[in-house]
């Protein structure tokens, strides 16, 4: 038998029943009260966190613009291995891939932005995808000047070939976190980058 985790709920209900008056004793209430509990726990374990150069003066700020920098590379390893044997040549090329599929045909200026590059870099990124008939460009009916990029079917077949690795992928970058969790760093995330978008995407 478990007896360590037998001994485990015991200690629980015991702090159950003195955690407040008339305790209901039903496994639904228990449970309920057990989420809150563990919820609490954690949210005191992660309200003052540490980290290296703390006590030296190592500013929070620094230690986020850090993280966010060693994640975007672990993230990126990950990344190319998902593409090997695939036309994809970078990351980059699949994820402009994506956000023509999801937000559908748009201007060149509008998909480099979406993405965050300088305009040099996203043209290239561009032509490669061009050149490999991954996708396909036409004038604007509105402005002739500009010229509208959208996915081909080829571009389609490949992605579709390819996005249970990038999937794959896209988990091992949060493989540790809770389901909440993710959630909560979406919001902070999304936070953060609805922030820039309206400070810095013009001076791009």
């Amino acid at each position: 038998m478990m007896y360590n985790l037998i001994n485990e709920l015991v200690t629980l209900v015991k702090t159950y029943e003195g955690s407040g008056a008339n305790q209901a004793e039903d496994l639904h209430a228990f449970r309920k009260w057990l989420n809150s509990h563990f919820e609490d726990d954690q949210s005191s374990s992660t309200a003052d966190p540490d980290w290296t150069g703390k006590d030296n003066g190592r500013s929070a700020d620094s230690v986020i613009n850090t993280s966010l920098v060693h994640l975007y590379r672990y993230a990126k390893i990950h990344a190319k291995a998902a593409i090997t044997d695939s036309a994809f040549s970078t990351p980059d090329e699949f994820i402009y891939l994506i956000s023509l599929v999801s937000g559908g045909s748009m201007s060149k200026t509008e998909l480099i932005k979406q993405n965050i590059h300088d305009k040099p870099a996203g043209s290239l990124i561009i032509k490669r995808l061009l050149d490999k008939g991954l996708i396909e460009q036409q004038s604007s009916d509105l402005d002739k000047r500009s010229r509208m990029v959208q996915v081909t079917p080829k571009g389609s077949d490949h992605l579709k070939q390819s996005m249970d690795k990038i999937r794959l992928a896209s988990a091992q970058v949060t493989a540790p976190l809770s389901s909440k969790e993710k959630k909560d760093l979406i919001t902070l995330l999304l936070k953060l980058e609805n922030f820039h978008q309206a400070q810095l995407v013009e001076k791009i």
